[in-house]
């Protein structure tokens, strides 16, 4: 036996679990399709619903809403709210109880998301660790999150304006709410649109949401 094998055992021991890790569980990947699904399903209905009552001058073409006419928007903006919110919410517990939120979105700081920021911009910026995300996804992804639950606040001060008058009130009144609620939505799809580039500049990051590995 060569004392090489005896002295440097570290490229056979150390490789084949990384390499055969989980990039990402099976309860991430059902819950990112599933918020996926819902959170099409909530933002074409809501251009549907925002079309009987603009609050601006334009208006979405018919083709990108969902319902066919306001009665047929709320109800199909209702029905993907809760599958949206139970799953939120599972997944906002499941990531801090597991420990994901952690290992993912912790330490982040300003100098960093600048940096990787600067790096991203002149196209630098590595993706060959898909398991480490880079400070610009961090602040990205917590970013969401807040937005998420703007959306869901102003969201019930719309809906049930009286039963929920503080926070109606909190957000300026209903009128106020509306152009909050419109906001939110339009961070969400603006982050839609950045994290589906994203995917399509590096496939295999959605191969990994796909199969895990």
């Amino acid at each position: 036996m060569s004392t090489t094998a005896l002295t440097d055992p570290a490229p056979t021991t150390a490789a084949p679990p990384e390499s055969g890790a989980a990039l990402h569980p099976l309860w991430v990947r059902v819950m990112h399709w599933v918020n996926a699904a819902a959170m099409l399903a909530m933002i074409l209905s809501g251009w549907q619903i925002y079309n009987a009552a603009p609050l601006f001058s334009f208006q979405f073409s018919p083709t990108l809403t969902l319902g066919g006419w306001l009665g047929g928007g709320l109800l199909w903006h209702f029905a993907a709210m809760w599958v949206l919110v139970i799953n939120g919410v599972l997944y906002v517990i499941l990531g801090f109880a597991t420990g994901r939120f952690r290992r993912k979105l912790w330490p982040i700081s300003f100098p960093a998301i600048v940096s990787d920021l600067s790096q991203a911009v002149r196209l630098r910026l590595s993706h060959d660790d898909l398991n480490r995300y880079n400070s610009v996804q961090k602040a990205l992804y917590v970013g969401v999150l807040l937005v998420g639950v703007v959306t869901v606040g102003s969201g019930l001060a719309i809906w049930k304006p009286v039963q929920f008058h503080y926070l109606t009130a909190l957000l300026g009144g209903y009128d106020t709410a509306r152009y909050v609620h419109f906001a939110a939505m339009s961070a969400i799809v603006a982050f839609s649109a950045i994290h589906i580039a994203l995917a399509a500049l590096v496939p295999k990051a959605l191969r990994a949401m796909i199969l895990g590995r």
